[in-house]
C-alpha cells in the first residue's frame, strides 16, 4: 500500500509484437520511458526516455542506443539525482498490465545474464488498481450532494479504455513514443486525486522455493504447464530461469523421467495462478541457448503422479531444509554412507554433507537391493558447484556420475522403486504375449496414433537405432515446427527394439508434402556417423495399416507398437508387420518361380561349370544338329517373368551355335547355344543344373505344359503362417500368390 512516497509509470517497447502479446515473440527491448510522480503533491518531478540498443541481432536504426545494463544504471542514477532512494519501500514501479516486466525485462535480462536493481522484483499493475478504485467507488455509493458515480468499470483492454471511462484526453503532442507514458502518468494522477491509493502490489520471485509434495495433496489444474524438449542436464533452476518473471509455486518444478529412470526432456511446472500460466504458454517455442522448448497445458493429475511422493523416507529425507540435491548414479552395490561422506570431503574443493551420514539416501529396490543411485544433500547453494566438480570421479574402481537433482525426481525415483515387479502398472506392454523363445520386454508407452485417408503424415525409414525424438526434430529443421502436438511415434518390433522407422503427424497435407519432398535421402549426423533417411508421404490409415501389423482396428487397439494399456490384452500370436510378411511371400515366390524355370529346362549335362562361355566362329555343320536334338521343343527364356516365361504365342528368339577352343572341349562334346539378340554369356552348358544329373541325354523332351498349369492363383489358399520356405507337400505348380515388383 502507498499513502506517500514516489511511483514511477514505466513503459517497455520490443522489436516485435505489442499489447497483450508484448514479450511473446522474444524480441529485445528497444525502448524504455520512466515518469516519476510524487505521490503527497500529485506533480510529476521527473521524465526520462532511453533508446535500447539491441545485442542478440544489432539495428542499424538503433546504433545510438546503449545496451540495456547501461540503460538501467542510468535511469538508477537519475532517481538519486532527484533526491529519491528508488530502494526504499516507498518507491514502486507501475506498469501497464503484467508483460512489461514479467514478459519482457525480467526475461531479456535472465538470457543475457545481467542483475536488475531490487526495486524492479515489485510493481503495481495500473489496470488491476484502476479496477479495484473504481469498483469500489461504485459500490460505496453516492456522497452527500453529489451525483450518483457511473457504474463499475469492465476489465480493460487498453490504455484508451481507461481514458474514456475518466474522461480524460489523450496525449496528442509531438513526441509520439512518450504517449503511453504520459497516458499512464494522468490516470495515475487521476486515481490520487480521487482519493485511492495503490494498495495491490506485486512481486517477482528471483529464487525457486523448494517444497515437497504428497500424491494426497489438490492441485489446481488450470496452473500446470509442461515443458519439453529441455536439455537433458537441465535442473529445477534452470527451468525456473527459462519461466523468469512468472512466479513458480514451491515445489514447482518437476523433472520427467523415461521407464529408464532418466531425465526425458520434459518438466512440469506449477504456478502460483492461472494468470501465470497464461503468460508461461506465451513462451511456447522461447529458446534456451540454441533449443527452443515448447510449451503445453497440463493438468494437476498430470503434475501428482510425476511430483507427488508416497513414502515416509522420502518426506523425512527432503524435510531437512537442503538447498542443493545431487543425485549419484554408478555407486558400488555395497557402498556405504561413510564412503559418499568421503567422497566430498576429500580432495579439492572439499564439502560438506547436510546431517552427515543423515542427508545421503540410498534408493532401493521392494526386495532391499541396491540399485546403484542415492541423493546428498547440502546446505547451501554455494556448494553445488564444489559437489558436482567431482563428477566421474571414482569410490573404488567405478566412476560416479553426479547431477542436480530436485525433490519431484527423489520422490519419483523412490515411488518407482518400491514398484513391485509383478503390478508392472508403470510400463504394461501392448504387444500380444511373447512366441515361445523370446523374452518379454518392458516396452515404452506411447500415445494413440492418428487414423483416416488424409495424407498428413511422414514415414521416416533408415534411422539410426539409438535415434531419440529430438534427432529426428533436429533432422526435420523448419518443418519440426509443423508437427502437431505429441506428433513423433518411435516404431520398436515385437521384442521391444527400435526398428529404424518412425512416423511423424504434421499439421496439414501441405507440411507433409513438402517435408518428404525436401528431406527425402537427406542425411542424419549422429555422433560420427551419418546416415541418410527415406522420407516418405503417408496417411493415418498407411500408419495403422502398419503399426498393427494389418489388423483391422476392430481386433487391434491404435496404439503404436510397443504402446500401453490398462489392462493386458488376451493371449495370442504375435502379429507380423505387414511390411515383413510382404517380404517373405516376395521371397518364397520368386524361389517357386526359379524351381519352374528349372523344371521345364531341359535337362542337359553340364560339360565343366568352372569354364567360361568363349565366342568362336559358327562352324559349318554343328556336332548334333539343332532339329534331332530338340524336337518339336520350344526353348524358354531365362527372364525372372511369368509373361515372359509362360506366354505361348511369343515366338522363340534365333539360335546361333557356338564351339568352344579345342584345348577346351571336352571328350563330349555338345553345342553351346545362346540367344541371337545378347552376349553368350549364360547358357545352359555353363550353368549348373538346377536339377538332378542325368547319365544319358533324354530320348524326348515334354512338348506340352503340366496339367493344372494356368489356372488362377487364389489368395485364400495363402497359409497364415508358414514354419518353412519349402513344405513337405511342396508341389510342382504352388499356389502362393506372387508380388511383382516387391
Amino acid at each position: 500500500m502507498i499513502s506517500g512516497g514516489w511511483v514511477c509509470a514505466l513503459h517497455v517497447r520490443t522489436a516485435g509484437l505489442g499489447g497483450t502479446a508484448l514479450g511473446s515473440d522474444e524480441e529485445e527491448i528497444v525502448y524504455l520511458a520512466y515518469v516519476v510522480i510524487d505521490v503527497l503533491t500529485n506533480q510529476i518531478i521527473g521524465e526520462r526516455e532511453y533508446a535500447v540498443r539491441p545485442t542478440r541481432r544489432p539495428s542499424e536504426e538503433l546504433q545510438t542506443g546503449q545496451p540495456l545494463d547501461v540503460i538501467v544504471q542510468q535511469f538508477d542514477e537519475f532517481v538519486r539525482s532527484l533526491q529519491v532512494d528508488p530502494h526504499s519501500p516507498l518507491f514502486r514501479l507501475v506498469t501497464d498490465g503484467q508483460p512489461p516486466l514479467r514478459q519482457c525485462l525480467h526475461p531479456e535480462a535472465c538470457s543475457k545474464e545481467l542483475s536488475l536493481p531490487t526495486y524492479y522484483a515489485r510493481f503495481h499493475d495500473l489496470r488491476k488498481e484502476y479496477v479495484r478504485a473504481y469498483t469500489l467507488r461504485a459500490v460505496a455509493g453516492p456522497r452527500p450532494h453529489a451525483p450518483p458515480p457511473p457504474p463499475p468499470p469492465d476489465h480493460p483492454t487498453s490504455l484508451l479504455d481507461m481514458l474514456n471511462y475518466l474522461g480524460i484526453t489523450p496525449y496528442n503532442g509531438e513526441n509520439f513514443y512518450a504517449a503511453e507514458v504520459k497516458d499512464m502518468a494522468s490516470i495515475i494522477q487521476r486515481i490520487i486525486s480521487d482519493g485511492f491509493r495503490l494498495e495491490l502490489p506485486e512481486t517477482v520471485d528471483l529464487v525457486l522455493e523448494t517444497g515437497i509434495c504428497s500424491k494426497d495433496d489438490e492441485i489446481d489444474g488450470n496452473c500446470i504447464v509442461r515443458a519439453r524438449g529441455l536439455p537433458w542436464q537441465s535442473s529445477d533452476q534452470d527451468i525456473a530461469k527459462f519461466f523468469r518473471g512468472l512466479n513458480v509455486a514451491k515445489g514447482g518444478v518437476a523433472l520427467c523421467l523415461s521407464p529408464q529412470g532418466r531425465r526425458n526432456g520434459e518438466a512440469l511446472v506449477r504456478f502460483v495462478s492461472q494468470e501465470h500460466r497464461d503468460m508461461a504458454l506465451k513462451r511456447h517455442k522461447h529458446h534456451i541457448g540454441s533449443r527452443y522448448i515448447e510449451v503445453y497445458r497440463a493438468s494437476g493429475e498430470d503434475f501428482l503422479s510425476v511430483a507427488g511422493g508416497a513414502t515416509c523416507e522420502a518426506a523425512a529425507f527432503l524435510s531437512r531444509g537442503a538447498q542443493v540435491i545431487v543425485r549419484m548414479r554408478g555407486l558400488p552395490y555395497d557402498a556405504t554412507p561413510q564412503q559418499v561422506l568421503d567422497f566430498f570431503s576429500t580432495g579439492d574443493n572439499p564439502v560438506q554433507v547436510l546431517d552427515g551420514a543423515e542427508g545421503v539416501l540410498f534408493v532401493r529396490r521392494a526386495d532391499g537391493r541396491a540399485t546403484g543411485d542415492a541423493f546428498v544433500l547440502f546446505a547451501k547453494e554455494e556448494d553445488a558447484p564444489k559437489a558436482l566438480s567431482r563428477h566421474r570421479k571414482s569410490i573404488g574402481a567405478r566412476y560416479i556420475e553426479l547431477f542436480r537433482s530436485t525433490t519431484a525426481e527423489v520422490q519419483q525415483v523412490l515411488n518407482r522403486s518400491l514398484e513391485t515387479r509383478t503390478s508392472q502398472s508403470s510400463t504394461p506392454s501392448t504387444a500380444p504375449t511373447p512366441a515361445e523363445g523370446l523374452l518379454p520386454v518392458a516396452l515404452v508407452p506411447q500415445h494413440v496414433i492418428t487414423s483416416g485417408t488424409a495424407k498428413d503424415c511422414v514415414r521416416l525409414r533408415g534411422l539410426p537405432y539409438e535415434a531419440q525424438v529430438e534427432h529426428i526434430l533436429t533432422f526435420l529443421d523448419e518443418f519440426a515446427k509443423n508437427i502437431v502436438v505429441q506428433g513423433v511415434h518411435m516404431v520398436y518390433n515385437a521384442q521391444g527394439h527400435p526398428s529404424g522407422e518412425a512416423f511423424i503427424q504434421m499439421d496439414s497435407e501441405a507440411s507433409a508434402f513438402l517435408c518428404a519432398q525436401q528431406k527425402h535421402h537427406r542425411y542424419m549426423t549422429f555422433g560420427k556417423k551419418q546416415r541418410y533417411i527415406e522420407v516418405f508421404q503417408c496417411s493415418g490409415d498407411d500408419m495403422n495399416l502398419v503399426l498393427t501389423g494389418g489388423v483391422t482396428p476392430a481386433t487391434s487397439p491404435k496404439v503404436l507398437s510397443p504402446g500401453t494399456l490398462m489392462s493386458p490384452p488376451p493371449p495370442a500370436p504375435a502379429p507380423r508387420l505387414l511390411a515383413q510378411h510382404i517380404a517373405h511371400q516376395s521371397l518364397l515366390a520368386r524361389q517357386h518361380e526359379n524351381l519352374l524355370l528349372a523344371s521345364l529346362r531341359p535337362p542337359l549335362v553340364p560339360l565343366l561349370p568352372t569354364y567360361a562361355a568363349v565366342r568362336s566362329p559358327a562352324p559349318a555343320t554343328p556336332a548334333y544338329p539343332l532339329p534331332q536334338l530338340l524336337p518339336q521343343q520350344t526353348v524358354l527364356p531365362t527372364k525372372r517373368s511369368y509373361e515372359r516365361a509362360f506366354s505361348q504365342a511369343e515366338a522363340t528368339p534365333a539360335k546361333r551355335p557356338y564351339t568352344m577352343p579345342p584345348q577346351m572341349a571336352p571328350a563330349l562334346s555338345l553345342p553351346v547355344f545362346s540367344y541371337g539378340t545378347s552376349a553368350p554369356i549364360f547358357s545352359y552348358a555353363n550353368t549348373s543344373p538346377m536339377l538332378s544329373t542325368y547319365n544319358t541325354l533324354p530320348t524326348a523332351l515334354p512338348t506340352a505344359m503340366p496339367a493344372g498349369y494356368g489356372t488362377a492363383l487364389s489368395a485364400a489358399a495363402l497359409q497364415g503362417s508358414m514354419s518353412s520356405p519349402f513344405p513337405a507337400t511342396l508341389s510342382m505348380f504352388p499356389t502362393y500368390p506372387y508380388y511383382p515388383g516387391v
